[in-house]
């Protein structure tokens, strides 16, 4: 089905591919009903601009969200009924809304996504990246319509009250992205409430007493409490879903610092058996499990918080001279271990269509992105060489130990959503496992 995003037309009433101009259809106290120019629609003829002003349809807000410097955006509320702050951030994935919003990472992040029309495929039982939800808000820029697609089981505004996630719809996502880059992620809250239930000034209070990303350690909240094994699931195919691996020529011990599934569905896909630990687990306690690789999730928060306790245990692992393997968080971790610095970006990168040079190679990957902190490049140890670049802004994307089986990625070489153009990454690991493996190590 082809979709064709329109926007309100000015008082000039030019064709819209004329004069492209986009204005918010928000009013201040009201939101108007805009209607998606579906395919059947399209092939329709229609006498009159269904999303003129006269046409659209005024309806009641039920929610606003409110930003830390006053700015507020009323729209209709979505899922669960409620109140959530956090930073607000945007994503500009077209597919993969499931798995963006159930990855760990987004801990305390309200999403904005760019993409219109998100929720049209609906819900299922296979595309969870965690089984708890950790964002606290979503924002989407037009209602949902009824899912469609074969896999779907329930509409995202059920599933978004069942996992209490507050969201909202109707506001202006373009004109909130735009806010975003221009000034960085601020704070905010989505208020979904009763009628005449809205207090601007209490939601303002609130907001800004949140203190925010910046020296928040969140690991420690999303990660698993207890060792535990995983089930060898592997990656998803169309017409067999998920099958076990039954091979397990490799033991990786994984430290979860907010893991995404289908990072563990790779290691499946590569015959490892996979332990995760919690984030807080002793380097001894993880040689007692004999592993082959030390893995490093992703996960939210800013790494220099998790790193008072994370940073020891790195090092003691690296001084063993096992392979070891970073993403997202996991990477800033490896790279604040061995002697680099992070810090806040403005605004992050978020989406599904990064460009990423291989400086060794040479190559352009395409990939899939979460993060709101980063790699300080200036004064980087010297013992770290820099193999991979963002060709969005230049920030480092990838590094490696000189003399050591250590790497790192920013990015997410298992998509889910997004390309498969890094799942190289997983194979460059299991190889330098496997070479480890001949030596004797305990």
């Amino acid at each position: 089905m082809i979709f064709i995003l329109i926007t309100i037309l000015i008082q000039n009433k030019k064709n819209f591919l004329d004069d492209f101009v986009s204005i918010s259809y928000v009013a201040q106290n009201h939101v108007y009903k805009f209607f998606t120019l579906t395919h059947e629609l399209y092939l329709k003829k229609i006498g009159q601009n269904i999303n003129s002003i006269k046409n659209l349809k005024k309806i009641d807000s039920t929610a606003i969200l409110v930003l830390q410097n006053g700015k507020f955006f009323k729209g209709v509320g979505l899922g669960y009924k409620g109140t959530a702050t956090g930073e607000v951030c945007f994503n500009t994935s077209i597919t993969g809304y499931q798995e963006i919003i159930s990855d760990p990472s987004y801990a305390d992040q309200i999403i904005n996504f760019t993409f219109p029309h998100v929720g049209n495929v609906g819900t299922n039982k296979d595309d969870h990246e965690s089984d708890k939800i950790w964002t606290k808000g979503v924002i989407i820029n037009t209602e949902i319509t009824s899912p469609s697609n074969y896999r779907s089981l329930k509409h995202l505004d059920q599933w978004l009250k069942k996992n209490k996630i507050v969201g909202i719809t109707g506001i202006d996502t373009r004109n909130l992205t735009n806010l975003i880059r221009d000034k960085g992620a601020p704070k905010g809250t989505i208020s979904f409430f009763n009628k005449n239930k809205l207090n601007i000034k209490k939601l303002i209070k609130i907001t800004n007493k949140w203190s925010g990303l910046k020296n928040l350690d969140l690991a420690k909240m999303v990660t698993t409490k207890k060792n535990y094994l995983w089930q060898d699931y592997k990656t998803w195919k169309k017409g067999n879903g998920y099958l076990k691996n039954k091979k397990k020529t490799l033991h990786v011990v994984a430290i979860d610092y907010g893991i995404k599934k289908n990072i563990l569905r790779y290691f499946s896909d590569f015959n490892c058996k996979v332990t995760i630990v919690p984030c807080k687990t002793d380097a001894k306690d993880i040689l007692k499990l004999k592993p082959n690789g030390i893995f490093l999730s992703n996960g939210p928060g800013d790494p220099a918080a998790t790193g008072k306790y994370a940073i020891p245990t790195v090092q003691k692992l690296i001084e063993k001279k096992l392979p070891l393997f970073g993403i997202c968080l996991g990477h800033q971790i490896l790279a604040l271990a061995l002697g680099a610095k992070t810090e806040k970006m403005k605004l992050g990168h978020r989406g599904a269509n990064h460009p990423v040079k291989n400086l060794i190679e040479g190559n352009v990957e395409i990939t899939s992105q979460n993060h709101g902190f980063e790699v300080v490049k200036k004064d980087i140890p010297k013992n770290i060489r820099v193999t991979h670049q963002s060709l969005f802004d230049n920030s480092i994307e990838g590094i490696e130990l000189k003399n050591k089986p250590v790497f790192s990625v920013q990015y997410h070489p298992e998509s889910n959503p997004g390309p498969q153009d890094s799942v190289y990454l997983f194979d460059k690991f299991v190889k330098s496992m496997k070479k480890n493996a001949k030596k004797k190590r305990y």
